[in-house]
């Protein structure tokens, strides 16, 4: 890196003044240690929207397919399977969210984590559960430390 030649300015304000003549230096500073990057994250396709709403339509897709032929829908299939094999399905699905997220492998936990939600969207139809009703308990929960929550609930008597 080539120097830079330090320079002397007198500052003409303190010489009218009669007073003693202030120096500034001025040298090139050394560059601030370089901060390692954070990865943006990708701008969304703009259609479908990306958004939450895509879950209330899901519920709603989901809701019409209950009573369906289970050979031409897998929502109507599994809703026909009763709510132990749901159940079975969810945390199939969970179990493979968590592995991928283990494994760091992001594009999979992505597909993963639809697979989840996909099917606790299809626990709750079974279960007559409406997404405003898990909505109202996270705005309820909203500003409260989970600490804190957690130790508001019931203790249970059978819990070690």
């Amino acid at each position: 890196m080539p120097k830079i030649p330090k320079t002397t300015r007198k500052n003409d304000d303190t010489k009218a003044a009669g007073k003693k003549s202030v120096t500034k230096k001025t040298a090139r500073k050394k560059a601030a240690p370089a901060v390692p990057a954070i990865k943006a994250v990708p701008p969304l396709p703009a259609e479908p929207a990306a958004t939450a709403e895509i879950l209330d339509r899901l519920f709603n897709v989901v809701v019409s397919r209950k009573g369906t032929d289970p050979a031409i829908s897998h929502s109507a299939r599994l809703l026909s399977r009763g709510r132990r094999k749901i159940a079975q399905k969810f945390g199939e699905e969970a179990v493979e969210c968590l592995i991928e997220a283990v494994a760091g492998n992001a594009e999979e936990l992505i597909g993963e984590s639809a697979d989840v939600l996909y099917h606790l969207i299809v626990m709750w139809v079974d279960a007559g559960i409406h997404p405003s009703d898990v909505w109202s308990e996270l705005t309820r929960r909203q500003g409260t430390s989970g600490i804190a929550e957690k130790a508001a609930r019931p203790r249970d008597p059978l819990a070690v």
